[in-house]
């Protein structure tokens, strides 16, 4: 195939020589040109078009939102029943902390103690320096609820502490109270010989009386002047049936001549309690019980004793 060009400016022409294997080769690239114009026309079309969703597909997503809206609604009863669980333990809590309130100033005024020291009307005094937080700790903050059941929480902590420490004090008060040495030995009697010098009974002559004497009637109860612990309950020479009560503080008492003995070694008695029954055993004239005090390890006129009033 011949092709001639004619310039129109010179008017000169130009002849070109196109085979027939240039034309199909031509035909065929312009054939795939317009395939590919075709294919990215498509394309660009599918990716601007809405896709139009299946029936199924939007059944399974409902399915899945329904799903997830009862969940959230579980997820939500549940956090409102565990507030108003810590609302209830909140106000329980409160309750007991304005019990222990009360309980506190009562046994302050019992213990006739300085309001000062154990107030129980105030919240408690305390302080000291600021740490120094780190990041994670000023990004995070508690909810104001568990705010307050944290200083609820101290509170309580406090009061019961408080009350404890009261306690220790009371109890110590109670023990030194019946460990307080004041009466006599015997509920019904006489005294019948005072402490010191005397004539003796049985060789007549001057000798040296440890303790005091109360006679009475045979069988009669033979009571603890304070309370304490048995060391000694068993007979002893010149002494008959005895009992040793070891009252703390260095202090102890004996009781001699006891016709029955009612407590036994390590026994802890009460001030008052009943422990033996009058008797006349040992080196005795009669029924009457030998009354003596020791004060570290020295025996002291039981009279001073006998006649202190109670505490």
């Amino acid at each position: 195939m011949k092709v001639i060009l004619v310039s129109q400016r010179f008017g000169s022409t130009k002849s070109i020589n196109i085979s027939r294997f240039s034309i199909v080769c031509v035909g065929i690239l312009s054939v795939l040109l317009m395939l590919g114009i075709l294919w990215l026309g498509y394309a660009v079309h599918d990716r601007l078009t809405p896709q139009v969703l299946s029936t199924d597909v939007l059944d399974s997503w409902q399915a899945q939102l329904d799903r997830q809206s009862k969940l959230l609604e579980t997820e939500q009863r549940i956090a409102r029943e565990q507030l108003d669980a810590m609302a209830v333990r909140m106000a329980e809590a409160q309750a007991r902390l304005l019990r222990l309130d009360a309980l506190g100033e009562r046994l302050t005024v019992m213990a006739k103690l300085d309001r000062g020291e154990f107030d129980f009307s105030k919240q408690p005094a305390v302080g000291g320096p600021e740490e120094e937080k780190t990041a994670a700790e000023v990004v995070f903050r508690k909810p104001e609820f568990m705010d307050s059941m944290d200083r609820l929480g101290k509170l309580i902590d406090d009061r019961e502490e408080q009350l404890r420490i009261l306690e220790t004090l009371m109890a110590n008060r109670e023990m030194a109270k019946a460990g307080y040495l004041a009466g006599r030995p015997i509920h019904k009697g006489w005294m019948s010989s005072d402490f010191g010098y005397r004539t003796d009974p049985f060789s007549g002559q001057r000798a040296w009386h440890a303790g005091v004497d109360f006679a009475g009637k045979h069988g009669s109860d033979i009571i603890a002047v304070a309370a304490g612990v048995v060391t000694w309950s068993s007979d002893r020479y010149g002494y008959g049936q005895m009992i040793e009560v070891n009252h703390g503080n260095g202090y102890s008492s004996r009781y001699g001549h006891n016709s029955e003995l009612l407590v036994d070694v390590g026994d802890i008695v009460k001030k008052g309690q009943v422990m033996a029954k009058m008797g006349s055993s040992g080196r005795s004239t009669g029924p009457h019980v030998h009354f003596e005090v020791y004060k570290n390890g020295k025996a002291v006129n039981p009279a001073r004793y006998i006649y202190r009033a109670s505490r």
